[in-house]
């Protein structure tokens, strides 16, 4: 995807530009925003044992404010946006299909994460997936 940089910065206020570069900036945000609140209202700790989660995604309060009112996972929305966002800057069919594929596997890594939130955190989880969306706020 990094391949299409020389197109970035042609046409810049077409209709795929603009989409591009809003998604681009939703991207970058939601990404900060979401890791700062998984460290500072998450707290991370030692409590959780899963060796399959880093340091940062151990979290032992559920955090429900923030990015993570409206996005329940705002750092996998964020990878979704950008694909889509390079993609925008430069629409082609294997670029297509790469953005396509990509958003089929984070929507997987994400209900997997779910079910170890809620293995984790219990009904608490579930009643906040119950009023929370995946990765669009009030979308999906």
């Amino acid at each position: 995807m990094a391949s299409n940089y020389k197109n970035w910065f042609l046409a810049p206020f077409s209709v795929n530009h603009l989409i591009s570069w809003i998604l681009l900036f939703y991207s970058t945000y939601i990404a900060i925003a979401g890791f700062i609140l998984l460290i500072r209202k998450g707290k991370p700790g030692s409590s959780r044992k899963d060796v399959h989660l880093f340091s940062f995604e151990k979290t032992t309060e559920l955090i429900d404010t923030g990015v993570f009112k409206y996005t329940r996972h705002p750092l996998y929305a964020s990878l979704i946006f950008l694909t889509w966002a390079l993609l925008m800057k430069n629409p082609t069919p294997i670029l297509s299909a790469v953005a396509f594929l990509s958003t089929i596997f984070l929507y997987f890594c994400s209900r997997y994460d779910e079910k170890e939130c809620i293995q984790y955190f219990g009904s608490a989880y579930e009643d906040y997936m119950k009023r929370t969306k995946m990765f669009i706020p009030f979308i999906f």
